[in-house]
């Protein structure tokens, strides 16, 4: 049949994710650095990625396109929940959600890489356990009044201080929003409607492709009708901090 569809432009698409993120139906990936259409069943020709795409490679055509599966989509979506929100009481153990108690041992020494001259090894910040928004269940008993740390993967490699600057008493959520195929905004939604966050923290790199995770946590908080203090850090490549 011939409908209204999307079509990228390639040239202009700097493979950032926010059109996938924006795509509640599933139908756009991110592969090879650069947005694709998946499945034409899966797309609605409404163009809700249309205002997300900040390089305009985005516009509509007509073209003759398999019709939209609305089934098919509500399927897709109802496999996603199941697999990101429900943890399997018999699952793989690396996906049990679980806190972690640390407890600072009696005169301390400032670490080093937080500017003290501790020589030894520093701690770890991690406070809890999984930690990549696919995997982590959105009522964690960790949620209650946290502080939330929401960072690109590539973050903690640039900084040695990545664990006291930024994930000391918060707790961690990480993915790639070029990588991942989910829709973080979604998620993050049910993360902050369902809990007492007390803060939000976005860590990102300067690339344009973490700009799909920025968008993301803006649309959560949006959804979610809830004011919540929130703030956005922009780590260079070379690891320094710029905002």
């Amino acid at each position: 049949m011939i409908r209204q569809m999307i079509q990228i432009d390639e040239t202009l698409c700097n493979g950032c994710g926010a059109c996938a993120s924006a795509c509640h139906e599933g139908a756009l990936a991110i592969i090879d650095g650069k947005a694709k259409l998946m499945r034409d069943d899966y797309c609605d020709g409404l163009g809700n990625c249309l205002p997300a795409c900040p390089t305009g490679a985005i516009t509509f055509v007509e073209r003759e396109a398999a019709p939209f599966d609305e089934a098919a989509v509500k399927a897709r979506q109802a496999k996603e929940r199941a697999a990101t929100h429900v943890m399997p009481q018999f699952g793989c153990p690396g996906t049990r959600s679980r806190a972690i108690e640390r407890k600072e041992p009696a005169g301390e020494e400032p670490c080093a890489c937080s500017g003290g001259t501790q020589d030894a090894d520093c701690a770890s910040r991690l406070n809890q356990w999984p930690v990549q928004i696919k995997l982590v269940p959105v009522n964690a008993p960790y949620f209650n009044r946290a502080k939330l740390l929401i960072a690109a993967d590539c973050t903690a490699y640039s900084r040695a201080d990545f664990h006291e600057r930024f994930m000391k008493n918060h707790v961690t959520l990480i993915g790639c929003p070029k990588l991942d195929m989910a829709d973080y905004a979604e998620k993050l939604t049910e993360i902050l409607h369902h809990n007492e966050i007390q803060s939000v923290t976005v860590v990102r790199m300067e690339v344009p492709c973490c700009g799909g995770m920025e968008h993301a946590v803006k649309s959560a908080l949006l959804n979610s009708g809830k004011m919540i203090p929130w703030q956005v850090v922009t780590i260079a490549t070379d690891g320094t901090i710029l905002d």
